[in-house]
């Protein structure tokens, strides 16, 4: 159960990471906080005392401004003043880190940064030097106890940052008091921490009997080593960050149209290569056993596009375009409609001598459109034996 107070915190060995010699930055960021005295806090002892620790949280409540719990059925309190005692935390200096001069910030903002260009103060951390990405993270876990991802730096915690590299005085015993008063109260969801804290007040107490300890996890524990290894996770992250992904190619989408005379054809829109195949020439190579022809060449051209491979017969011989001839310009119109069709019905008033002599016209008419309708059919015939004899000629030319 411990666990879930140990989440979302950090402890320094201070002895250690002051002896950091490979990177200066790292070495002033940690002697910043060691000058703001977070020493006695971040680097007290580091033991957890479980069963004490949950029945702190089960029973805690806050009277009259002290922090009151119940361990083995007693009750025990803290004030502030006892808490700044314990940890030696400054009782003087800022309490809202609203009231950082803006001049500072101004500064940090270049300081903080990687490229030294002015960037807002809520922003990703992956854009700060190493050592104040790792001050964030000791602020968000260790100090005011955040819950969730860590990737991006508050306005707040800038301002807290800005505050400890410029060494500007805080109250942190009302600052890290009021935090814990919060973790307590039930009516606000803050994340549970300080375990290592809780167990050092706990066990100045005389009445209170203490369980057996468990260390704290050491790699929550910043040493030389645990520093290192954060310097080169970041290294990898900001490697990462800068070089392409291999392997990865970008597919042109193209919208393909085609140009027929017909417009009802939809527009095709696939991730295709940008490949035309020109459709419809007139010599196509041949294949054996009436396989499919696929051109050698490819080309681009602005006419009838085509992606589909057209199988051809060995035998059939291509469409070809006949200029028409004096003759076949002749039938231009339909076939004539029987004039019978358009003659109005008189009722006859005569003899029937008369009634035969009327419908003698109707006869000579049938004659006259059978004999045009001959004339038709022979000029179609003249024109496909004209058509016939002009493909001979041209495969023979191509043999």
């Amino acid at each position: 159960m411990a666990s879930a107070f140990i989440t979302n915190s950090y402890q320094v060995n201070f002895d250690s990471v002051l002896g950091i010699s490979d990177h200066e930055g790292m070495l002033h960021m940690f002697k910043a906080l060691e000058a703001n005295g977070l020493r006695g806090f971040l680097g007290c002892e580091s033991v957890l005392y479980e069963k004490e620790l949950e029945q702190f949280f089960d029973t805690a409540l806050i009277q009259d401004g002290d922090i009151t719990w119940a361990i083995s059925g007693k009750y025990f309190s803290v004030s502030q003043s006892q808490f700044a005692d314990v940890f030696e935390l400054p009782t003087k200096g800022l309490v809202s880190f609203s009231d950082v001069p803006k001049h500072l910030v101004y500064k940090a903002r270049s300081i903080f940064l990687q490229s030294g260009e002015q960037v807002s103060t809520h922003g990703k951390k992956r854009l700060m030097k190493y050592e104040y990405r790792l001050l964030n993270d000791i602020l968000a876990k260790a100090l005011t106890v955040k819950a969730g991802s860590f990737d991006v730096v508050t306005n707040e915690r800038f301002h807290i940052m800005t505050a400890i590299h410029f060494g500007l005085k805080v109250n942190w015993s009302k600052v890290l008091f009021s935090v814990l008063k919060e973790m307590v109260d039930k009516t606000q969801k803050k994340s549970k921490g300080y375990a290592t804290q809780i167990g050092v007040l706990l066990k100045i107490i005389p009445a209170i009997t203490m369980g057996e300890g468990v260390p704290f996890p050491i790699s929550k524990i910043l040493s030389i080593k645990t520093v290192n290894t954060y310097i080169a996770i970041n290294l990898t992250i900001d490697a990462h960050g800068q070089s392409d992904e291999p392997g990865v190619t970008d597919v042109a989408v193209v919208k393909r149209k085609s140009k027929s005379k017909k417009k009802s054809e939809t527009t095709d829109e696939t991730p295709v290569e940008i490949i035309s195949e020109v459709a419809g020439s007139k010599k196509r190579p041949a294949a054996e056993d009436s396989a499919l022809v696929i051109p050698k060449k490819r080309r681009t051209v602005k006419g009838k596009a085509s992606l589909d491979v057209v199988p051809v017969a060995q035998d059939v011989l291509p469409l070809q375009i006949i200029e028409p001839t004096p003759a076949a310009t002749v039938v231009e119109s339909p076939a004539p409609k029987r004039i019978s069709m358009k003659r109005r019905l008189v009722l006859p008033t005569g003899s029937d001598d008369e009634i035969m002599d009327t419908q003698e016209p109707v006869k000579d008419t049938d004659e006259i459109a059978e004999k045009h309708n001959d004339e038709i059919d022979d000029i179609i015939g003249h024109i496909i034996a004209e058509t016939s004899k002009m493909g001979s000629d041209e495969k023979e030319q191509e043999e």
